[in-house]
């Protein structure tokens, strides 16, 4: 690992030449391009250091314990035990610095809210999912586009899909993913009882024309008359789309826009999404299968989370995170369950690493 850092941190030093260099400086696309690596290699050189500080004063620590004063040996023990819990947290921090970082984090996001189990309960819960998500965006100023939605009788959604999108949506919001169950009191329940319901969340990174290549050929569009509120126009002409991949029967539907056009930009950019989204999971599943711990990654196909209104309560079933400020939650304030979440998992990848 030291090696590595090394090379790192040489690297780091002939990007600051290349910075003030008159030639590079003239040359606007190489400087950016400078800029924005030096930037990204700035945060570890920087704690590397700080590492190869705590190292010079561990030895200095080391020399003061051969002291004839048994005051100042008694000191350098203190010191010492402080200087060696600093140095591990380092370590652990430039291990984690150095693992791949997932390319899919700074991307834009796909979300995808179904209700499940529970009638029009789950429908009207679906709908608070997405508020809270929609909410907890826009604090992090991101903005977020309906590209579907199919409501229900109630005023919930069957189902509902939109583009989050913003600078490191993906990392915030990959492990949203599975099975959110909920607890409550309906407002259809005359006797008061309690009823669980779930919701199914997906999240998908959006897929990049260059990460992704489709041949026409295994495309199929279908126009049809959109259905449910929208006005006039909408309801009333051919303009909603379905786009169907042949090769393996995904499926992505797109009625929100009033121009055919932009619903199908808008389907095949769901489409898109759902093959990769497909494809990493095939490869998750394929790694997991060749080691015995498996890294969770947000799986879809398990209860994930639960909200008990009765008692306030938010429960995390992962990380064995519990918050009792659910009206906050279902605001949108899940910074700290997103920042757990982080916490948890990349603990768990560094683990596997060693």
């Amino acid at each position: 690992m030291i090696n590595k850092l090394l090379g790192i941190e040489e690297r780091f030093i002939k990007l600051e030449q290349l910075l003030g260099d008159p030639v590079v400086i003239a040359d606007h696309a190489k400087y950016q391009k400078c800029l924005k690596e030096h930037g990204e290699l700035s945060k570890l050189v920087m704690a590397f250091r700080e590492h190869k500080s705590v190292l010079i004063e561990i030895a200095e620590a080391k020399e003061l314990l051969k002291d004839s004063d048994s005051d100042i040996r008694e000191m350098a023990k203190d010191e010492l035990d402080s200087l060696e819990l600093k140095k591990e947290r380092f370590e652990s921090e430039l291990k984690l610095m150095l693992m791949p970082k997932d390319p899919r984090d700074e991307k834009n996001v796909i979300l995808e809210i179904r209700a499940g189990t529970g009638g029009e309960e789950a429908g009207l819960f679906a709908a608070d999912l997405f508020r809270m998500y929609s909410r907890y965006a826009e604090t992090r100023g991101w903005k977020v586009e309906i590209i579907e939605s199919n409501s229900s009788s109630a005023g919930g959604f069957k189902e509902i899909v939109a583009m989050i999108r913003g600078k490191g949506a993906f990392n915030s919001f990959k492990y949203e993913s599975g099975i959110h169950r909920v607890q409550r009191v309906p407002e259809t329940e005359a006797q008061g009882r309690v009823h669980t319901s779930a919701v199914t969340v997906a999240v998908l990174s959006e897929a990049e024309d260059v990460e992704l290549q489709l041949n026409p050929a295994d495309i199929r569009v279908d126009v049809f008359r959109s259905s449910g509120p929208g006005g006039q126009s909408v309801n009333t002409t051919d303009s909603a789309v379905r786009v169907t991949h042949l090769p393996t029967g995904i499926i992505a539907t797109c009625q929100d826009e009033k121009s055919q056009i932009k619903n199908k930009v808008q389907a095949m950019k769901v489409l898109k999404a759902r093959i990769l989204d497909a494809m990493v999971r095939e490869q998750d599943e394929k790694r997991a299968a060749q080691r015995k711990d498996q890294v969770g990654s947000g799986d879809r196909s398990g209860r994930i989370r639960t909200y008990n209104f009765p008692q306030g309560r938010m429960t995390d079933h992962r990380i064995g995170l519990t918050l009792y400020r659910l009206e906050s939650v279902m605001s949108g304030d899940i910074q700290e369950i997103v920042d757990e979440l982080k916490t948890y998992y990349q603990a768990i990848a560094l683990k596997e690493a060693q």
